[in-house]
């Protein structure tokens, strides 16, 4: 018994190995093994055009931006790359559409782009429109406040009472969306997310409560200027957006982006990670599914 237990988990072992090999000796292209899917997915009409079409944006850091050599950037053209990797072994085979975030659902729904990118708010009246992918990022709020201010930590910001000053971008829940973090706290609320920054900038306030990404972005560029008072709240899933009905699709970018960011194909993932929001992935956990 312990015999043939010890032969059947070394055939499991090598012919794993086995498997594999004989699998890359006969596998199918990527055109041949897209002709699997429905006639008309846009997996095979991607693979046959040669790039794939992603709309996105330019002007939002740390999301989509031109840097100095006007070269697009940002964690939304890594997503891109890291789709354009897993359809052609080329992380530069896509083509940007540049889109205003209200023409993001419109241009999947009238085919001028295959997939969004575009730091899109996962939520249930957008998926009555179109179909998401996985998640790859969770945004929250988070307190933004300033190294050499006298509250920049969650402790001080609550201690300060009703002293504490807080900025935000206004809207109709604005000043409960901070009361229920900092209950005393004065509430300034601005017409542009630049003026709500620029309160904290000019000492008109403690902190500034913005997205979690633009906190960590520009602490990254400007540790002298901006620091993190350590508290995020309100989380929200931003995923990539693809047409409805097209199962064949969708599920070919959730395994790619999966792979990317659970699996074995993370370089491009964990660098962008690292480069626009200053964070290490933590590692990969073997022998138990990711979330």
């Amino acid at each position: 018994m312990i015999e043939n237990d010890i032969n059947r988990r070394g055939l499991l072992i090598g012919g794993g190995v086995g498997l594999a090999a004989a699998g890359i000796a006969a596998s199918m292209g990527a055109k041949e093994a897209a002709a699997q899917s429905s006639p008309d997915s846009l997996l095979r009409t991607v693979l046959d055009r040669g790039t794939v079409r992603v709309g996105t944006g330019s002007t939002n850091a740390p999301w989509h931006f031109e840097d100095s050599n006007g070269k697009l950037v940002g964690m939304d053209i890594a997503m891109a790359h890291i789709l354009a990797k897993g359809l052609f072994d080329d992380p530069d085979a896509f083509e940007f559409v540049q889109q205003d975030p209200a023409a993001r659902i419109p241009n999947i729904n009238t085919g001028k782009v295959d997939i969004v990118i575009q730091f899109m708010t996962i939520n249930s009246g957008r998926a009555q429109l179109v179909a998401f992918t996985r998640p790859y990022y969770v945004e929250s709020i988070s307190f933004l406040t300033r190294p050499d201010g006298k509250r920049k930590s969650i402790d001080q910001l609550l201690a300060g009472g009703s002293d504490t000053k807080v900025s935000i971008l206004q809207n109709v829940d604005a000043e409960e969306a901070v009361h229920k973090q900092i209950p005393k706290a004065q509430v300034l609320m601005l017409d542009t997310q630049a003026n709500v920054i620029q309160a904290l900038d000019s000492g008109r306030v403690d902190a500034a409560a913005v997205d979690l990404s633009t906190t960590r972005w520009l602490k990254k560029r400007r540790p002298d200027r901006y620091d993190d008072s350590g508290h995020r709240w309100f989380s929200m899933l931003y995923g990539a957006a693809v047409r409805q009905g097209d199962t064949d699709w969708l599920k070919y970018v959730d395994t790619v982006f999966d792979t990317a960011i659970y699996g074995h194909q993370n370089e491009i993932y964990d660098k962008a990670f690292f480069d626009f929001f200053a964070e290490e992935i933590p590692n990969r956990k073997a022998g138990f599914p990711p979330i």
